[in-house]
């Protein structure tokens, strides 16, 4: 989940030898090649008319779930962290029921996409240049680029990155205000100093944070899952200093699941990530001043294309931002922004959380293109 760091740093701050050996292993490969495919199978019966397939992707082998027809305008659909493909599955069919070929990439190391070992194969020019990869592989020209918390990041930067190949953009969840002038880790370690931050925590040297999310992948995503109103046991971990622990004794236990999310849903994320594991997605964050570094060519750029902002009024990366301020803030940056859309009364999760309004606000802009 792709957030703020507090209300001291604005929000424009943000923008997976031996002979005797062979046989046992072999049969560990199929077997997990088996499993994925039975739960691409299980995926298929819980979103109708979603196929999947493997492509090779700006170097890596990526595995995309698609429906509609191929000659149709392409839709890219990037999710987020700690996300799915399967993050999108209410707006699949009505996006398909208009016109469209969705394509929703299983993002670097996620799902049964390749997760690169070398964290820098994790920065906003590898996951911009995926993006671009899947256009390519499907020998489209352009697309529609749509993306939550860490795919809005990765659409905004791509839009940017890669101006002619997208003719519109759809960003939910996380804001884009233009580059800020101040590497975000920095004002984060100095904002937080000895105390817990999850994204500092994704920084630590000896990857702990992913061992402790892949010892409990259902602990970490049934806690974040969850509505602002939904209801939670008391976290085991109160004290705020680093030294406490680490994330899931943090955040309160859920007393049951949201209505938006069945005991399915979770089923299969959890699958996800418990096939995938938790480095790649995390690799994502360890790359917030790299790509801070890098992207000093877009310190002035503006995105030109039609842009929609869409985002629970109760999301923590907005922190309570109204609509006047985050249209303001954009507006700086985003030539042809043409609306700004806050669900009331929901959370982070809008497309999954939301799925009526999101998807209902995303087509309303798709037929004004």
């Amino acid at each position: 989940m792709a957030r703020l760091a507090s209300k001291r740093l604005p929000w424009q701050a943000l923008p997976g030898i031996l002979l005797i050996c062979w046989l046992p292993l072999s049969l560990t490969q199929a077997q997990v090649a088996e499993t994925a495919e039975e739960s691409d199978l299980n995926a298929s019966s819980l979103v109708p008319g979603v196929t999947f397939r493997d492509i090779k992707v700006n170097s890596i082998d990526m595995r995309v779930a698609e429906a509609g027809a191929a000659d149709a305008p392409l839709i890219l659909l990037a999710h987020g962290w700690p996300e799915s493909w399967y993050s999108w599955r209410h707006q699949i069919p009505p996006l398909v029921e208009a016109g469209y070929h969705v394509v929703v990439p299983m993002m670097r190391g996620y799902g049964d996409t390749e997760a690169p070992e070398a964290v820098e194969e994790y920065d906003i020019v590898h996951l911009a240049a995926d993006m671009v990869g899947v256009l390519d592989a499907l020998s489209a020209k352009t697309a529609i680029m749509v993306g939550h918390d860490w795919g809005a990041i990765v659409a905004w930067n791509t839009v940017l990155l890669h101006p002619e190949r997208f003719t519109a953009l759809i960003a939910m969840s996380v804001p884009y205000a233009g580059r800020p002038e101040r590497s975000p880790m920095d004002s984060w370690r100095e904002t937080y100093g000895d105390n817990f931050y999850y994204i500092l925590y994704h920084n630590e040297p000896g990857g702990v944070a992913e061992a402790e999310y892949d010892a409990d992948p259902r602990g970490l995503l049934s806690r974040l899952y969850l509505s602002p109103t939904s209801p939670r046991e008391a976290p085991v971990i109160t004290d705020p200093k680093r030294s406490a622990g680490g994330w899931i004794g943090r955040l309160g236990a859920p007393k049951g699941l949201p209505d938006w999310l069945h005991a399915e849903d979770l089923d299969y994320v959890v699958a996800q990530f418990e096939h995938s594991g938790f480095r790649g997605g995390v690799n994502y964050y360890r790359n917030f001043h790299r790509n801070w570094e890098i992207t000093a060519h877009l310190q002035d750029a503006k995105i030109t294309i039609p842009t929609l902002f869409i985002a629970g009024s109760r999301d923590v990366v907005i922190g309570g931002a109204p609509q006047g301020r985050l249209q303001g803030a954009m507006s700086r940056v985003v030539e042809d922004l043409r609306g700004v859309i806050l669900v009331p009364d929901v959370g982070h999760w809008v497309q999954q959380e939301a799925p009526v309004e999101t998807t209902a606000a995303m087509l309303e802009f798709l037929s004004g293109l």
